[in-house]
């Protein structure tokens, strides 16, 4: 039906040119459809050409074609028809329209439809068609996947004028390019065929106008006609031969409409599906592969984290990434288990169907193609701005909090439609707001609140139980009650983690950039804010925590982690370096700090959230993928904070969490091939252990934060009121179990005897007792083991001579694992306290005389350790010199314990290497590559 603008002759917009070759000027038909016939449009407007009419498709419901919105823009007249002949005779009304816009030249950039040779033959000129192959080789309408299954080793275009055979008119103009190993369908017509084409449409009609265009007849040598491929039954991949002839067959059709072949399941059934992203492989052997079965295939097939290979009759195997099944687009190498798993369907309700048509038109306004289940937004050639613009509509639209992640991770329109609808059954809540119902869970009834915990381990996005449902008992420490029992994983299940890691590094986690990275991590943030008195309760509850603590210290420094490198995710940069060229050349050189790949992490008791956040931010910000063991007796923090990186948005196997002991799962992780860092929390002997096996597996890079008995000096000439208050926190914070806690006190001889005495005198003000109690100062120790190490210490400490002014033992009359603050002294330099870390509530202390001060630097240097020192005084000389001289990664003087996400944190000697915090701690999960470019 016709569809014309109306408007007077001076205004119409009509564009028209003179030239001295024709006697009649072109009056120009377009007859087609589809973004390329669009912008060949614009292109012969903008060439001052005369446009007489639009010819294209029907609607298709309410959407008309993008040519026919273009016209309208420039008011051109448009004619839509769902066909022009029937029953293989022209429609009259059909040519009537068309003659009435007196076109003399029909130019046919792409056209879907058969149009009769009175249209063709009609038009003084003639009529000029494209078509993206090389005449007369792959003559028909699947021009380009023939290029690329054939193997051919060029590609191109022609624009030829049209006759009454299958693409046989003699030739106006050709176009070549070459066809790389990795074109498929969409790039090589994105690459040359589209950008190219449309460009040389407008050559071809300057060249009519100017009367130079030639028509060169074509030849029949190497003509060919190639089956039309949007037949179905044309689609099928044939199995039975090499394997490049089935990697061009797989390329050819991606990423539409995609290779057919067909599984042939355990169960009998035959299930089509479709190939995508496919690649030669140089692979030769099959570790840790299932077997799948294809129908008509001579040789084996695998299935493997990296995708399906598929054996050629030579050998040779062809990897697919991603295969259809149904109307859902799945990573291949997840087919066993999407197999497993039954996808119901959503049913709409009749609200929802209104939104998913809300929904679809704004895919539709923006990708302009009609939208089906299986459409790919970035596969129908969206860009930055479009994600942005989909994001912001749907959001404003309906009002549920989305991000660019969501159509990251869902990039079908089904899959898009799903997240966002059970976005909107769960009130609008991120995704994984519902995800309690997913995973087993223990709840905690404390703090007037009841806070459900998972007790399973979180990999590759989902909570899952550890091999053989292997379990451990997590006790209260305030209670020495079982709390639950949580998994306990074995080598397969750290290698499950590690695998997901690794193939998150290399896949999804690449398609974030590096500002979209922060900005999950900005919101994880805002989720621990938003949960922080929960997560601090579960801090009490599992590590015995003071709560008030927990919220300040626990909780609060990491919530400031992750803010603080979430800050740095767009500000990693590398450097140039001015080198010396060989003349006459150019050099430039330049630096790239690149993330090494998949880390892990193994933390301690002490600081369970925290620990996690200082080592995971700065890992995470470099742009890496993490699993990370927690202590095997206080995970649940851990696993909590699991269930907030999925509401956060972070793609699955970004981050993982194994519980369970580690001499299993933290010593599968260091021996792990895949795991290029190890961030290590822990004892020095352990450390070593690890150093070792971080060694022989792969020399993989590792940071140590190890033991420490850190020396804290006090002058007599310092601040005393100042100096006790803040002795007593550098050893009893935390009830000593702090890795930075002052294990030895020198103390000056004119003020030790006050000193002590003021000491004790604030110890008997402390409460001790359940540490969610507000009004509690000090609560238990994290487990019995450590609680019965500490009992030994002080045994040991009397023995050897110490006098023990206050505490050693249990607290009396308490279940639980108190422990009363202690305080020695007399203590000399040869004795095991003074050597040793209690990592406990014990306060050392010892005399000096301030005659000697290299002596007293010396002996507080006398230790392997060296994370921390102290130093209490007045006089600004004797502080700088202390802090010149002493051994340890940080000095703290006239404060103690003052740490701050910003400030570089670490030790020396035997108490590691290597940086938590700071800019500094970004080095520890990047890896720098120099490139040099001559020129």
């Amino acid at each position: 039906m016709a569809d014309p603008v109306k408007s007077d002759a001076k205004t119409n917009g009509f564009h028209k040119t003179t030239n001295g070759h024709h006697a009649e000027e072109l009056k120009i038909a377009i007859i087609g459809q589809s973004n390329f016939a669009a912008e060949v449009l614009e292109l012969l407007l903008e060439r001052d050409h005369m446009v007489v009419g639009v010819f294209t498709i029907a609607d298709k419901g309410n959407r008309e074609d993008i040519l026919a919105t273009t016209a309208r823009q420039h008011r051109i007249p448009v004619f839509k028809f769902a066909a022009w002949r029937r029953k293989g005779v022209p429609i009259p009304e059909v040519l009537e329209q068309y003659r009435s816009v007196g076109a003399n030249l029909n130019v046919l950039p792409f056209c879907s439809q058969f149009i009769p040779m009175e249209v063709i033959d009609g038009a003084a000129f003639g009529s000029i068609c494209y078509h993206p192959s090389i005449l007369p080789l792959h003559r028909g309408a699947s021009a380009i996947a023939w290029t690329l299954i054939e193997g051919d080793e060029r590609a191109g275009f022609s624009i030829f004028w049209a006759d009454d055979g299958l693409d046989t008119g003699p030739i106006l103009l050709q176009k070549q390019c070459p066809v790389f190993g990795d074109d498929t369908l969409d790039t090589l017509y994105k690459r040359f065929l589209y950008p190219e084409g449309v460009t040389a449409m407008g050559e071809a009609v300057d060249m009519i106008a100017a009367g130079t265009a030639p028509k060169i007849p074509q030849t029949e040598i190497g003509a060919s006609y190639d089956p039309a491929l949007f037949r179905e039954e044309n689609q099928y991949i044939n199995l039975n031969q090499p394997a490049v002839r089935i990697f061009n067959f797989i390329r050819g059709l991606d990423s539409v409409p995609g290779a057919l072949a067909t599984v042939e399941m355990d169960d009998g059934l035959d299930v089509p599906v479709r190939l995508y992203g496919a690649s030669l492989s140089a692979r030769r052997s099959m570790t840790n592969a299932r077997l799948i079965r294809f129908k008509g295939a001579v040789g084996p097939a695998f299935v493997t984290r990296e995708g399906i290979f598929i054996t050629g009759t030579d050998g040779t195997l062809v990897r697919v990434k991603r295969l259809k099944r149904g109307n859902r687009v799945i990573p291949a190498g997840q087919w066993f288990e999407q197999s497993e798993t039954k996808v119901t369907p959503l049913e709409l309700s009749d609200k929802e169907q209104e939104q998913d048509a809300l929904i679809r038109s704004i895919w539709k306004s923006i990708l302009k193609v009609e939208i089906e289940t299986e459409t790919d937004f970035f596969a129908c050639g969206a860009g930055s701005m479009d994600v942005v613009r989909l994001v912001e509509e749907v959001k404003d639209t309906l009002e549920v909090p989305i991000s660019n992640e969501t159509l990251f991770m869902s990039p079908t329109y089904g899959e898009f439609l799903q997240e966002v609808i059970q976005r909107l059954r769960t009130g609008g809540s991120d995704q994984g707001a519902n995800i309690g119902c997913d995973y087993k869970h223990v709840v905690l009834k404390a703090n007037r609140r009841q806070i459900s915990v998972p007790t399973q381990m979180f990999i590759n996005g989902r909570f899952v139980d550890s091999e053989a449902s292997k379990t451990i008992a997590i006790v209260n420490p305030t209670n020495e009650q079982v709390i639950c029992e949580v998994a306990s994983a074995s080598k397969t299940d750290v290698n499950d983690a590690v695998q997901a890691a690794d193939e998150a590094f290399r896949g999804v986690w690449t398609s974030v950039s590096a500002r979209e990275r922060g900005q999950l991590m900005y919101k994880l943030a805002d989720l621990m804010e938003q949960y922080k008195e929960e997560l601090a309760t579960i801090e009490s509850i599992d590590s015995g925590a003071v709560y008030t603590l927990a919220l300040k210290t626990h909780v609060g420094m990491s919530i400031d982690a992750w803010r603080y490198y979430a800050g740095w995710t767009d500000k990693i940069e590398g450097t140039t370096i001015p080198v010396n060229p060989a003349r006459p050349n150019h050099v430039l050189t330049f630096t790239k700090k690149e993330p090494i790949g998949v880390c892990a992490l193994i933390t301690p008791w002490n600081y369970p959230l925290m620990m996690l956040s200082w080592k995971m931010a700065a890992c995470i910000a470099a742009g890496n993928t993490v699993i990370i063991k927690p202590a095997q007796v206080c995970p649940l923090t851990a696993l909590k904070f699991a269930e907030l990186t999925v509401r956060a948005g972070f793609p699955p196997g970004v981050i993982n969490v194994v519980t369970g002991t580690g001499s299993l799962a933290g010593q599968a992780l260091a021996d792990h091939p895949l795991v290029r860092k190890l961030g290590f929390t822990g004892s020095t002997p352990i450390g070593k252990r690890i150093m070792t096996s971080c060694a022989e597996s792969n020399i993989k890079k590792c940071s140590m934060e190890l033991g420490g008995k850190s020396p804290l000096v006090i002058f007599a000439d310092c601040d005393l009121e100042k100096a006790v208050r803040l002795g007593m926190s550098s050893v009893f914070f935390n009830k000593g179990e702090n890795c930075i806690a002052a294990g030895r006190l020198f103390v000056e001889d004119r003020i030790h005897d006050e000193f002590v005495r003021k000491v004790i005198k604030g110890i008997k003000t402390m409460k001790i007792g359940d540490p969610l109690d507000r009004a509690t100062a000090h609560g238990p120790q994290n487990h019995r083991a450590h609680f019965d190490k500490l009992q030994e210490y002080c045994t040991i400490g009397v023995k050897e001579g110490a006098t023990l002014l206050y505490g050693g033992k249990r607290v009396p009359n308490m279940d639980g694992f108190f422990f009363e603050p202690t305080v020695f002294t007399n203590v000399e330099d040869h004795m095991y306290i003074a050597r040793e870390e209690s990592f406990g509530p014990i306060m050392i202390i010892s005399k000096f005389h301030s005659s000697d001060f290299e002596a007293l630097v010396a002996r507080a240097n006398s230790t392997e350790y060296g994370l921390a020192s102290g130093v209490f005084t007045k006089d600004i000389q004797k502080a700088l010199l202390f802090a010149e001289k002493v051994e340890a990664g940080t000095v703290f003087v006239n404060t103690y314990n003052k740490t701050d996400v910003a400030a570089p944190f670490g030790g020396f000697k035997q108490s590691g290497f290597g940086k938590d915090l700071g800019k500094e701690a970004l080095n520890e999960y990047l890896k720098t590559k120099c490139v040099t470019v001559e020129y």
